[in-house]
């Protein structure tokens, strides 16, 4: 027997080598094919040794090299081949198309693998922490919104990016875009990338290309997901017996009667053997009010207004391509029920990409056309604080089953649950075409002509509900509606010619192109007042019969832009970019209407060098530089002109007039007036565009057979001529504002980018790649009067210049007066008292005052950073991403509501449970002022008090999947069958001096849930 076993096993004695340059490849894995668990991998000699069945199958591979299997014999010598697509990476920049390799700029490429698996309805949303220098804000809201910044605020007006999608431009919507008809997304960070499209390129661009179909056979693909959205965290505010021991601490602190509140608590109170107030028990009145319909209650409104929101998304596509053409054609479906009850997001999405060549390859026409239909009830504004501050005490319904609402001493709160139901008609639909249709002639090899007319065009409807608040103290009989119709359109025309030619070590390309865009916006819409029947299907604006009005504008704007690009690389190791821009705006005044934006990079492939010939373990190794100015002209259209509106207006039962009506007969009466016009600004044909100048550095490496990878990035990047709304003095009259060019900034950075892939011997492949960045802003030049009037920091108290935008001046918090002596030793402070917040002395002079103040909030974080780890072992995968901001300031106007009883100087509003907590003599110990239903020290003023460290470290997602062997889903006539679950946000690390919720939504806004997600893929 045991002859026998040895007859039927061999040993194999191997080496692997490198196609490009045969040197030996260190760490390759050879594994015998359907046995995972028998394998090695070559050593420092590309050598191995293994034994195996006779007759079985080896199959060997390496990161960044084909994947080849042999039969198994005593000796092989096998040659893998480096995988052509990492080496000719095509990425899109701009108009055209370069390889990967030859770029000179700042470009970063998104991996759609890993976008897809976030489940995030809006795509820029998930790239979260994946490309540095990239910043991306949003709170939980159905809708996905998200505000997106790179490399900092570039400016005082707009700062978002242009979006290219297909080569159409836009400034928005991309929450409207179905992220599963993304074929790739490059962002251009750097001038020298962005330059050509100039215009409107400062704050960087995202260059959007869907997917098309390929050549072979037609490829059905099929994805359905449900999840389940929840809270991980929320605000702890006070139940009914908790508000009521912290009002009376308040009362008692001031020496006054808790039994004198007006809201139908009743004490049991005295004093202990210290002489210090005690609560013996507390009581309620059984009913609120007079009438005895409101009962006392214990409710939970963050409970009442919230539920476990459901998310469904549904895509099917299908795609073909031959030799005569491909056409990609997709519907999708999503379905958010927001965490916030009656708020919810919905979208229909049909696209339609196709080109067809009419003679051979030498002319083509084709079109990417999308249709979407959106559909949201989003949450009313300030909702949320609403629900915080509602008091605990009041009860949902009377006893009638009406809704309850503040009677007697209760504040003036809408009852937040009958809020949200006379919010939920308030929908809008969104109708949005986006698309292009493009001809293309190439009549020989290397030049090419083509020729795109884009269409944006969007289109939004909605009616405003004014409904009867009949809730206590707030009631209101009015009821109204405002029927709003809203629609921009925007189209491009452009016309670009390419040429590229390659002679022996010399490769290059040149363009040249025009382009034309054009957007017009309108809105009006009709209010009307007093409807007998109180139902969307009644409330239209013929229906009612009271006071009626009618509102609508119209505006728009021209760009021209010419434009040329020239790269040029000489035997792949020397690269050279040029670009040059010529924009013409109307929103500029007839001196300054055009501008030119030129930029130029230089990148050197060291590894290219014969220097560096020997050294095996580098595979690409790029320096790159380059310098270039991008512009921005994101101001109102009418800017430039001197501005006169009517303001028509009634007098008044009172015999005042208003707005621009004149009492011509001089008899101070009358209902209808001559109407005259203001002036609201003054002209300026004199403004001209802003212009951003950026310098960029960089290192893209590759190591050790392409296991080893990343980029290095540093950047200084000026913005001048920044575009401000300047303030006349009062003796230039009403009106006399006016748009100048005057401001300047700069921001500063780096950006680095890290990764290692390998796989095991047993079969574990792995990748993780990690990033960082960090920039500093700083607003360098002002008018005086706008710089110190608190618009972009300072708070009116210091001159921003200097400081990064939006940065804030307040008072320095030093702790809590825990005797009347540290009180009577200290500067003279106005409220000073046991118990309250000492303001420190920063001039000492004994004072405190507006000059105890300094610099105290930064918005600029100390870095950000993403770690995205992928495992995969035989049919399974793991996926996780972590994304942070470290060392970042967050001004938390939430610690009023959990921290100050008078911090709104309202009374008998709920607080947060930290109130219980705070000083009293009881409690000597505390940092939290003691409670107090005035505010005579003014605690709730800027201060550090507010500001602190926002630090935080999310797991964005994690999915694991299981990918059905194909041997399988083959019998089921199925190409691909993949089965996975992920959960979004599931993880929060925050710093331990942070005391809100949530520090990446640290105040009001709609929170952030988190999402557990099942999902199929399958593909036909």
């Amino acid at each position: 027997m045991c002859t026998l076993a040895q007859a039927q096993s061999l040993t194999v004695q191997g080496k692997v080598v490198s196609k490009t340059d045969g040197e030996p490849i260190i760490g390759a894995t050879i594994i015998e094919t359907n046995q995972t668990a028998n394998g090695t991998i070559t050593n420092i000699d590309g050598e191995f040794t293994l034994s195996v069945a006779q007759g079985s199958e080896l199959t060997i591979s390496y990161i960044g090299f084909k994947t080849v299997n042999v039969k198994a014999q005593a000796s092989l010598s096998i040659t893998l081949e480096e995988e052509s697509e990492m080496l000719q990476e095509i990425v899109v920049t701009g108009y055209t198309t370069q390889r990967k390799a030859d770029l000179t700029g700042a470009i970063s490429v998104v991996s759609m693998d890993e976008i897809a698996k976030q489940n995030e309805n809006n795509p820029i949303k998930a790239l979260q922490g994946r490309v540095p220098g990239m910043n991306i804000t949003a709170d939980g809201n159905p809708s996905g919104n998200t505000t997106v910044r790179i490399r900092g605020i570039g400016t005082l007006n707009n700062n978002d990016p242009l979006y290219i999608i297909d080569g159409v431009p836009t400034k928005s919507g991309m929450h409207e875009l179905n992220g599963n008809d993304i074929e790739s997304i490059q962002v251009l960070k750097d001038a020298a990338s962005a330059s050509i499209y100039g215009s409107r390129a400062a704050n960087g661009v995202i260059i959007i290309t869907t997917k098309k179909g390929k050549e072979g056979q037609v490829k059905i693909n099929f994805d359905a997901s449900v999840a389940a959205s929840m809270y991980t965290n929320k605000m702890e505010v006070l139940n009914t017996e908790e508000y009521g021991r912290a009002m009376w601490q308040a009362y008692v602190n001031e020496g006054q009667d808790p039994n004198t509140n007006a809201l139908g608590y009743k004490y049991n109170w005295g004093y202990d053997s210290n002489g210090y107030p005690q609560l013996n028990g507390i009581s309620m009145s059984k009913y609120l009010d007079s009438a005895n319909t409101v009962p006392a209650a214990d409710t939970d409104w963050f409970d009442e207004t919230t539920r476990t929101g459901v998310i469904q998304q549904y895509n099917v596509s299908v795609s073909n391509g031959s030799e005569k053409g491909s056409s990609f054609f997709s519907l999708g479906y999503y379905k958010n029920l927001g965490i916030i009850k009656d708020s919810d997001f919905e979208r229909f999405s049909a696209r339609m990409n196709s080109s067809y060549n009419l003679i051979g390859k030498v002319l083509t026409v084709g079109e990417h056309f999308t249709l979407n239909r959106t559909s949201e009830v989003q949450a009313p504004g300030g909702f949320l604080q609403n629900v915080l501050q509602f008091n605990p005490s009041l009860p949902v319904h009377d006893i009638n089953g009406e809704y309850a609402g503040p009677v007697g001493g209760y504040p003036d709160r809408e009852n937040p649950v009958a809020r949200l139901e006379r919010n939920s008609d308030n929908r809008y639909t969104y109708w949005r075409m986006f698309g292009d249709a493009y001809i293309n002639l190439n009549p020989f090899k290397g030049f090419n002509v083509r020729s795109t007319f884009g269409l944006d065009y969007a289109q939004k409807s909605q009616r405003i509900f004014t409904y009867p608040i009949t809730e206590g103290n707030v009631a209101n009989d009015k009821n109204a509606v405002e029927a709003k119709q809203e629609h921009w359109t925007k189209w491009m025309w452009n016309a670009i010619a390419t040429y590229n030619l390659e002679i022996g070590k010399h490769r290059g390309d040149a363009m040249i192109g025009m382009e034309l865009n054009r957007e017009d916006d309108i809105h009006f819409s009709g209010y009307k007042e007093d409807y007998a029947i109180l139902t969307p299907d009644y409330m239209w604006p013929d229906a009612g019969s009271g006071t009626a009005q009618a509102y609508g504008a119209g505006e728009g704007y021209s760009l021209v832009s010419f434009f040329g690009k020239l790269n040029y690389t000489y035997d792949d190791k020397y690269l050279f970019s040029v670009t040059v821009r010529r924009d013409g705006s109307s929103r500029f005044g007839k001196n300054n209407r055009y501008a030119t934006f030129p930029s130029v990079s230089l990148g050197w492939r060291l590894n290219r060098e014969k220097f560096m010939q020997n050294l095996t373990w580098i595979d690409d190794l790029k320096i790159r530089g380059s310098w270039g100015q991008t512009g921005n002209q994101e101001i109102s259209n009418i800017a430039r002109y001197t501005i006169y509106v009517p303001n028509y207006g009634v007098t008044e039962s009172g015999g005042q007039s208003y707005g621009t009506s004149y009492d011509i007969a001089g008899t101070n009466g009358g209902s209808i007036l001559q109407s005259g016009f203001k002036r609201n600004q003054i002209g300026n044909d004199n403004i001209k565009w802003e212009t951003t100048t950026q310098t960029n550095l960089g290192l893209d490496f590759s190591l050790f057979k392409q296991s080893l990878y990343g980029s290095f990035d540093w950047f200084y990047k000026k913005t001048t001529d920044i575009l401000v709304q300047m303030a006349g003095i009062a003796a230039m009259g009403e009106g006399s504002s006016q748009w100048i060019n005057a401001g300047e900034m700069k921001n500063m950075g780096v950006e680095l980018n890290l990764g290692y892939r390998n796989q095991t011997s047993f079969g574990l492949k792995y990748d993780l790649n990690a990033n960082v960045s960090t920039y500093r802003n700083e607003i360098t030049k002002l008018p005086a009067t706008v710089a110190a009037n608190g618009t972009f920091g300072g708070n009116g108290v210091q001159s921003v210049i200097g400081h990064a935008n939006g940065s804030q001046v307040g008072y320095v918090a030093d702790g809590i007066f825990k005797s009347q002596e540290e009180v009577d030793n200290h500067a003279t402070q106005e409220g000073a008292g046991v118990g309250r917040i000492r303001w420190r002395d920063l001039d000492n002079n004994g004072i405190i005052n507006e000059k105890d103040q300094k610099w105290i909030y930064d918005p600029t974080p100390a870095f950000s950073y993403g770690l995205n780890i992928y495992l995969e072992y035989k049919n399974f995968d793991l996926t996780m991403f972590w994304q942070g901001v470290q060392g970042v300031d967050v001004i938390s106007d939430l610690k009023k509501e959990t921290d100050l009883w008078s911090g709104l100087n309202i009374g008998f509003l709920n607080k947060g449970k930290r109130v219980l907590d705070a000083w009293s003599p009881t409690n000597p110990n505390s940092d939290i002022p003691a409670l107090s239903r005035s505010d005579i020290n003014n605690e709730k003023r800027v201060s550090t008090y507010f500001v602190e460290n926002g630090s935080f470290l999310k797991l964005r997602n994690i999915q694991i999947g299981y990918n059905v062997p194909k041997a399988f889903s083959q019998k089921l006539k199925m190409d691909r069958l993949r089965f996975y679950v992920s959960a979004q946000n599931l993880l929060t690390i925050k710093s331990k001096e942070f005391t809100g919720v949530d520090p990446e939504n640290a105040n009001y806004g709609y929170p952030i849930p988190m999402n557990l997600t099942f999902g199929v893929n399958v593909g036909f």
